[in-house]
């Protein structure tokens, strides 16, 4: 199958985060799911391999807990002296970062990335001396532990019955340019223990009977085995992309589903979820948002729901754009590497099948390597009659479209003396595309009657008559409805595309802005009032900051012009300060507030209370908005934290 050439954007991408770490030292990782599987081992055999072809490597700290074989590979290389320092008493020897930095190898072997450093070092922990020494461009070999990994520090302290202290951010797991899987069965594990060749005899014992059980360790290995291939797939994704290919490799399960504003979707949810579940696999929510579905506000907002459903059962979601409804899933589809495309299908009568094809039936149509499941209910789902809007289209609309008529018939019988009636006819085809380009629908239509009609009385014989007689004016007709229809459509997609690249473009500078503006305030209320004002313009709302005070909470900062709150919205900011969840508008807590209530978590606890009122009456944010409110408020959490911590020294 012949691939398409690559996207232009995510080919600059991937050169600029190329040329970013080009001058960054690489980090390699060897992954395992417990101590003895021989990841050291590993990673001395590699180095050794690598050291064969000519690179210069260089060991900064390996551990060999009196195991033989692996103090024969150390003395295959040059060993960097270690620092002594003096602890309790005790004189210990400690990974020297200076003395590597000084040495510049093209390869450091640093053991047991999860370490920490004793007191008086420059850093607490050894993947911070890591991580400064791939800022320095010195590549670096590691070994690493699935429980010393900080997502999972809950999930394996579970398993194993005790909390594991050493952790590594998960975002060192990012920078590694390679993670290998050192993977031993639990029966030869054991085996290796019970012949010491993991711990001395005296440890080997304990740990047989608490974290060397086999249950424990098939469950860590588990773990390994995922995140091993989590990384391996984002490589993957990131390889596909960065080419252009749209057909899909099925490596790994991963569903779509697609959902709208309808009721059916809370069902097509729900079975998504399951199926994912069942399969073990990641699935994504998405939402097209096209002009030709004409949504009210409230039905939009019913999509923001589903959407927010979706998120809270672990989906990752999305919001996409465009006119053609299939195009935009099944591209999406594609740079996704989707392998399962979960759609609903509503049961109509057979005439309507034959003569407007469902939605699902085009998805099928085209989804190619891709499967497809489809739920569907024999219960005809029952909804309230719609009502129409208030006003769906501005008066002010239907005034321009007016003016623009009598403009271009007084522009036509001025040139009337002049030129043909095939000529003037085209004064009110521009007419009718100056209307159309308001992108309403409606305005357009009547625009292109309406000087089809006036054209008709005023230019052609019999004047002052609507008798048409010649066919070609019909055709104009046509012609002009259907320029109508095209330019009008196309306009409102265009309108709809600004406004979601500039979202975006506004989401993606607010947090910067906000941290630099932040960075630069001292003082609570300072930096409140900063937090208010910024936020209150990028979301379009009015915003308040709480802040507890003699244990009750008052109104610090405001962007609003609201002077108070009543007791309801105040008891709504109180349970949210006391416990730390969000709540009010668009979502399962305290969902009648007009407004939305998020905490102000530094590391501790909350210390205070963000109320982000839209301007639009219950207009709903949608999950990446919501995520984007949360990152800035927590920015503002973490800058009053520091701030204060300034003001007690």
């Amino acid at each position: 199958m012949k691939e398409n050439r690559p996207d232009p954007e995510r080919l600059l991408k991937r050169i600029q985060e190329e040329e970013k770490i080009e001058h960054r030292g690489k980090l390699k990782i060897y992954l395992g799911a417990a101590p003895g599987v021989g990841k050291t081992h590993s990673m001395l055999a590699d180095a050794l391999d690598k050291r064969a072809q000519g690179l210069d490597i260089a060991i900064g700290i390996v551990e060999t807990h009196g195991r033989h074989e692996i103090e024969s590979l150390v003395t295959s290389f040059e060993v960097l002296p270690r620092q002594s320092i003096e602890y309790h008493g005790q004189t210990l020897q400690e990974f020297d970062i200076d003395a590597v930095i000084k040495r510049n190898p093209a390869i450091v072997l640093i053991d047991e990335m999860a370490h920490t450093n004793i007191p008086g070092l420059r850093h607490t922990k050894r993947w911070q001396d890591i991580k400064e020494m791939l800022d320095r461009g010195i590549n670096v070999y590691t070994t690493l532990n699935v429980q010393h990994i900080e997502s999972l520090n809950d999930v394996v302290s579970q398993i194993i019955h005790t909390r594991v202290k050493e952790t590594v951010p998960d975002f060192m797991l990012k920078q590694a340019s390679s993670i290998e899987l050192v993977d031993l069965p639990p029966e030869d594990l054991l085996k290796r223990l019970q012949e010491g060749k993991v711990y001395f005899p005296a440890q080997a014992e304990i740990a047989k009977d608490h974290f060397f059980q086999k249950g424990n360790l098939t469950a860590l290995r588990e773990i390994a085995l995922r995140i091993t291939a989590e990384h391996v797939g984002k490589q993957v994704l990131s390889y596909r992309q960065g080419l252009g290919i749209k057909y899909i490799w099925p490596t790994k399960e991963k569903l779509l589903v697609c959902i709208s504003h309808k009721a059916s979707s809370g069902k097509l949810i729900r079975v998504a979820s399951r199926l994912a579940n069942r399969l073990n696999a990641e699935w994504i929510a998405i939402y097209v948002d096209s002009p030709r579905l004409q949504l009210s506000e409230e039905e939009r907002n019913n999509a923001i729901q589903h959407l927010r459903l979706a998120e809270k059962l672990g989906a990752e979601t999305h919001i996409l754009t465009g006119s053609h409804i299939i195009k935009e899933i099944m591209t999406f589809a594609r740079e996704q590497n989707i392998t399962e495309i979960v759609i609903w299908k509503h049961i109509r009568p057979r005439w309507k099948e034959f003569f407007i094809p469902s939605l699902a039936d085009d998805i099928i149509r085209n989804s190619g390597e891709i499967d497809v499941y489809v739920v569907t209910s024999e219960r005809q789902e029952t909804s309230p009659p719609k009502k129409p809007p208030p006003s769906v289209f501005p008066l002010k609309i239907y005034v321009i479209t007016i003016a623009i008529v009598t403009a271009a018939t007084v522009i036509a019988s001025l040139l009337a003396p002049y030129l043909q009636p095939i000529n003037l006819f085209m004064i009110y085809v521009l007419a009718t595309m100056a209307v159309a380009v308001f992108g309403y629908l409606i305005p357009s239509l009547l625009a292109a009657i309406f000087n089809t009609i006036i054209f008709n009385l005023f230019f052609i014989p019999p004047y002052y008559q609507v008798a048409i007689t010649d066919v070609q004016y019909l055709f104009s007709l046509f012609v002009l409805l259907i320029i109508s229809v095209i330019i009008s459509r196309l306009t409102l997609l265009n309108r709809r595309q600004i406004e979601a690249a500039r979202l975006r473009e506004v989401h993606t500078t607010a947090l910067h802005s906000l941290s630099r503006a932040l960075a630069s305030a001292r003082g609570v209320d300072n930096l409140l009032k900063i937090a208010v004002n910024d936020i209150a313009e990028v979301f379009n709302s009015e915003v308040m900051a709480l802040i507890p005070s003699d244990h009750q909470l008052t109104i610090h900062a405001k962007h609003s012009p609201e002077t108070a709150l009543n007791d309801k919205e105040l008891s709504i900011a109180a349970w949210v300060y006391d416990l730390g969840q969000i709540a009010g508008l668009g979502t399962d807590t305290l969902p009648f507030s007009p407004a939305i209530y998020i905490p102000l978590l530094a590391s501790q606890s909350p210390i205070g209370v963000l109320r982000v009122k839209p301007i639009h009456n219950k207009q709903l944010f949608s999950p990446q908005q919501m995520h984007l409110l949360e990152a800035c408020a927590n920015q503002v959490a973490i800058a009053i934290e520091v701030d204060r911590l300034h003001s007690q020294q």
